[in-house]
């Protein structure tokens, strides 16, 4: 009964350690590629590149998440492919963000941006960390929500409403609020036990989290 109840423990203990690991590797992770994020967006911004070099920039992203970092997750050449994806998100924001800083606060505005964007994930994240609470229940009204946002976005395309815009815009604020909590739930929880997707899907929340706010701010401040 004792080696039973010993060999649990233990078991437990390795969860935890496990965890904190996935945890910790995360957040590493997410914080350097974040910052590199940051230098793509500033070099794009320099070089002044148009929105044809965006788009593809942005899809050659969503290549490397589709078909690269499947293969490549459980190796250190995953890591590699999270750098590449992240630093073609990064650059894909130069248009946008000097569209911002041609107004007459633009600046103003991508601080507050980024400012709130931090303020929102690391008051949930906090939440998360401190409660421990499991969020996986939300994961199917998420994706709806997500699903929902892209039909609204792409039907907008065509019908140009700017309140339809904003609704969408604030739409993906609580949906990327949402899903941090949930993805910062699973790795907490175990459900989540590689770091470099966890990176991915925190990466992507606080990217249009961060979009989303300022393109409120910059609607409000018109």
């Amino acid at each position: 009964m004792q080696d039973k109840l010993f060999s649990t423990q233990t078991a437990g203990s390795g969860s935890v350690l496990e965890t904190n690991k996935v945890l910790r590797n995360t957040y590493m992770l997410l914080s350097i590629t974040l910052m590199f994020s940051a230098i793509a967006a500033a070099s794009t911004m320099a070089m002044g590149i148009g929105r044809g070099t965006s788009l593809m920039m942005s899809l050659g992203a969503l290549g490397l998440i589709f078909f690269a970092l499947p293969r490549t997750q459980n190796s250190a050449s995953g890591i590699w492919v999270v750098f590449a994806f992240t630093g073609l998100i990064g650059g894909s924001l130069g248009p946008m963000l000097n569209h911002y800083m041609a107004m007459a606060n633009g600046g103003a505005l991508i601080m507050q941006a980024l400012g709130g964007t931090a303020l929102v994930f690391f008051g949930l994240s906090g939440y998360v960390l401190t409660t421990k609470k499991d969020f996986s229940f939300m994961g199917g009204f998420l994706m709806v929500g997500l699903l929902v946002a892209i039909v609204g976005m792409i039907a907008n395309i065509f019908l140009q409403i700017p309140a339809m815009s904003l609704a969408i815009s604030a739409g993906i604020v609580l949906i990327m609020s949402g899903f941090i909590l949930f993805d910062t739930s699973r790795i907490i929880n175990g459900g989540e036990t590689n770091y470099i997707r966890a990176t991915v899907s925190l990466y992507l929340n606080i990217v249009n989290l961060f979009t989303s706010i300022l393109h409120l701010l910059g609607a409000m401040d018109d």
